[in-house]
């Protein structure tokens, strides 16, 4: 079996980077799988990598917090708790969740519910 690839994309200096490469850490609790920070530096690059807006996390090349129809995005992303709090990272819970299948297990049930906790439609350009 193969290990698992997350890739935490971000335009530079994102102050949500920190966050989120520490939200994976802590989500992993010891599992193994390679882990990448990648900056992202322009609209064509967040197009080919499926970034939807900074940071976007991916698990081997999908993002499980996209809403459906996502549009590629260099700007600022903020992530709904499952209380209704934003973050500037997914919850350590929900990555959790992500890198056992729960989530899109959960959203393929019920796809309302599960997208409300990503809220991609708060951005902000960040340069």
């Amino acid at each position: 079996m193969s290990r698992m690839r997350i890739t935490v994309l971000t335009v530079p200096e994102c102050p949500n980077a920190p966050l989120a490469m520490e939200r994976v850490t802590a989500a992993l609790a010891g599992r193994a799988a390679e882990v990448e920070l990648m900056e992202i530096h322009d609209l064509t690059q967040a197009v080919e990598l499926g970034m939807n807006g900074s940071p976007t996390i991916l698990l081997d090349g999908v993002d499980p917090f996209a809403p459906a129809a996502a549009a590629a995005s260099v700007s600022c992303r903020l992530y709904r708790d499952a209380d209704g709090t934003l973050a500037g990272a997914p919850s350590t819970t929900a990555l959790r969740e992500a890198l056992s299948g729960t989530y899109q297990e959960a959203r393929a049930a019920a796809p309302d519910a599960a997208d409300a906790r990503a809220d991609t439609s708060c951005r902000c350009i960040c340069w």
